[in-house]
């Protein structure tokens, strides 16, 4: 790419970004102004794609994870042509616009991740590395390498601040991942003013000591970042990160290295000095070089060719190597490889749900090639512990990952697997534990992916640990994210048919919410009930005729529901077990008033907060505060929750 056409390709992007955020009178100038000549190395010349084939298996990724600049993606792949036109650019931050204000997964082909709460992007990309790693160790041979791929960033000091960022970072340089390429803006400007306000660190001496490969250098020297992407490359065994010294909003004559130009309109003025100064026609609004245009048409035919050979590559792969295609195809497919041997429950046997969970996984893990995941240094008490070797810097083929004490990062690395393809991740703590990954279990359910949630010791029968380490509010806040699938499985039987539930999902995250304490067998009374779990409830004790109560219960609370019916002899009590809430509330009339008849006294219990539960219920046994430290049988009891207080509020 010569120095011409990253001029023509950087001023296009400015252009189309200035113009784009003026008419939304919305946005962030500042990056797309300041990185257009990196948007113009990039995208001319760095990164392996086809925009003409999209999902192509062995692309580059590149991740925008300073998404607040997402004009600089949308001008770029425009530029590239994906499928985002300039009426689409017009439509910036419209509702129902594919250029949306921060880059969402879904709307255009060519965004890998949505991307916008910082750091997030980084954490994602180093999922993204991880699932090529994996890939290459499984499927490349000595005769052909059919995954071969990069993975690259480009991050800002909010990025950097954000502790997301550092965790995977952490991770990335323990793991040596040396196809991750993380590109640092480095303006030294916030919002609030320049970054000295509360950001002084040196960030490369960091990055070192994570064990990364650190380059510093000036992003508007095109030379010099083709050096350091080359030497980025060299260096197999570690993540780089290039430093580049920029300035923001460059090119907005008097605002270009203020903070007043990262997120506001520049207004008419300014934009046209800008376009005057660049020699661009002041009165043309979303202007495009023509050489930009034709440089990039040309190179869109380059890159058919790149992804063509390795079709042919591909091709001769496969018919090589029967076997591993095979294996590739499903896990590309995410479906389960023959029939699942789900674990049989031991009859009278009782078992904590973490247990039936970690002999469930055991059978997911056979049965889909792709399951991979790990646990936030809890691997023993989620029961998540996979068979084979764990995934290293020296073992890529592992399909456990230990993420160390790390869940925010998790994940985000998480979401990276899943987004990459051919992966299906789980990823485990305690669910008291949630809060601290929540901003990327919300980004899984906004994009759609299927990342598994296996979230333990889910009450104050944790006990002696404490109210630190007991969920009171998590379930109702899990619940409130749209697209989160809560599943709180009552025995084994309920467990295998959550991880059924799960697997077979793949348009949104599942939460698996598991007990510490053992649970008994449920004799079920619904004949159907596997069926009947997945409308998010079903009846596992009846009565002759209508029922005078239900109670509906969740996880451990259904075998304290049932304990509680027996002491209420003189009620016909309906006892349900609510394996999804918000499944259940979602479901038509007839399928609720079906298992709960509005003719009925609807009483609910669960280890944890009314709320969503009074939607239904007209009365609700539960946890309104913190709990305590002691054994959990006894801590459950001084706060209220017991067969006896149940029954009393039957016999009511």
């Amino acid at each position: 790419m010569d120095s011409r056409s990253i001029q023509e390709t950087a001023k296009t992007v400015r252009c189309l970004s200035m113009d784009a955020i003026q008419k939304a009178n919305s946005g962030h100038p500042g990056l797309p102004l300041g990185c257009a000549e990196l948007g113009a190395l990039l995208y001319g010349e760095f990164l392996r794609h086809d925009p003409a084939t999209p999902a192509w298996m062995d692309r580059d990724r590149f991740v925008l994870s300073a998404g607040h600049g997402s004009m600089f993606l949308y001008s770029l792949l425009h530029l590239s042509g994906y499928d985002v036109s300039l009426d689409d650019i017009r439509s910036f931050r419209q509702i129902g616009s594919k250029c949306a204000g921060h880059p969402e997964y879904g709307m255009i082909p060519g965004i890998e991740t949505t991307t916008g709460p910082l750091g997030q992007g980084v954490a994602t990309a180093v999922g993204m590395a991880i699932a090529e790693t994996m890939l290459a160790a499984r499927f490349n041979t000595a005769e052909r390498r059919i995954v071969d791929h990069y993975t690259y960033v480009l991050a800002g000091d909010g990025c950097m601040q954000e502790g997301v960022s550092a965790e995977a970072a952490s991770l990335a340089g323990h793991l040596g991942l040396g196809k991750l390429i993380v590109f640092y803006d480095d303006n030294a400007i916030t919002i609030d003013g320049g970054t000295s306000l509360s950001f002084d660190e040196d960030v490369g001496a960091r990055f070192a000591a994570y064990g990364w490969h650190v380059q510093k250098g000036d992003m508007y020297d095109a030379d010099g970042v083709r050096r350091m992407v080359a030497a980025a490359k060299a260096e197999s065994g570690k993540p780089s990160l290039v430093m580049l010294k920029s300035v923001i909003g460059k090119g907005a004559p008097t605002m270009q290295g203020s903070h007043k130009v990262h997120g506001a309109p520049l207004g008419p003025e300014e934009i046209a000095k800008a376009k005057a100064a660049m020699g661009v026609p002041v009165d043309a609004e979303f202007w495009v070089s023509p050489e930009a245009k034709a440089f990039f048409s040309a190179r869109g035919k380059e890159l058919a060719a790149v992804r063509n050979a390795w079709e042919t590559e591909y091709a001769a792969w496969r018919s090589e190597e029967p076997a591993l295609a095979a294996e590739l195809d499903a896990m590309l497919s995410g479906k389960p490889v023959g029939t699942v041997s789900w674990p049989a429950a031991k009859a009278g046997e009782s078992v904590a749900t973490r247990n039936s969970s970690g002999a469930a996984l055991q059978a997911a893990f056979a049965a889909w090639p792709g399951l991979i995941g790990g646990s936030a240094d809890l691997t023993g008490p989620n029961v998540t512990k996979l068979p084979g070797p764990a995934y290293s810097a020296a073992d890529r083929s592992g399909r456990m990952l230990h993420y160390g004490v790390r869940e925010h990062a998790m994940a985000a690395i998480s979401n990276g697997l899943a987004l990459h393809g051919g992966f299906r991740p789980f990823c485990a703590t305690f669910l008291v534990f949630a809060d601290y990954l929540r901003p990327s279990l919300r980004l899984a359910a906004l994009m759609g992916i299927p990342v598994v949630y296996v979230l333990t010791h889910d009450s104050v029968f944790v006990g002696e640990d404490g109210p630190t380490h007991q969920p009171i509010e998590h379930l109702s806040s899990l619940r409130a994210i749209p697209n989160v699938l809560v599943l709180r499985p009552a025995d084994a039987e309920e467990t295998n048919e959550a991880w059924a539930w799960a697997m077979a999902r793949s348009d949104g995250p599942t939460v698996i919410a598991l007990t510490r304490q053992n649970l008994p067998p449920l004799e079920k009374a619904d004949p159907i009930w596997r069926d009947t779990f997945r409308t998010g409830a079903y009846v596992v004790r009846n009565v002759a005729g209508e029922p005078d109560v239900v109670v509906l219960a969740s996880g451990s609370e259904v075998s304290l529901a049932l304990r509680a019916a027996e002491l209420a002899p003189g009620k016909g009590v309906r006892v349900v077990s609510v394996s999804s809430l918000e499944t259940f509330l979602s479901q038509p009339d007839a399928i609720r008033d079906t298992i709960a008849p509005p003719e009925a006294r609807i009483l609910a219990c669960e280890a944890g907060r009314s709320l969503v539960w009074d939607r239904i219920a007209d009365g609700f046994l539960g946890i309104e505060r913190f709990g305590e430290s002691g054994p959990g049988a006894k801590v459950a009891a001084h706060l209220g929750l017991t067969p006896e207080a149940l029954a009393a509020m039957i016999n009511g």
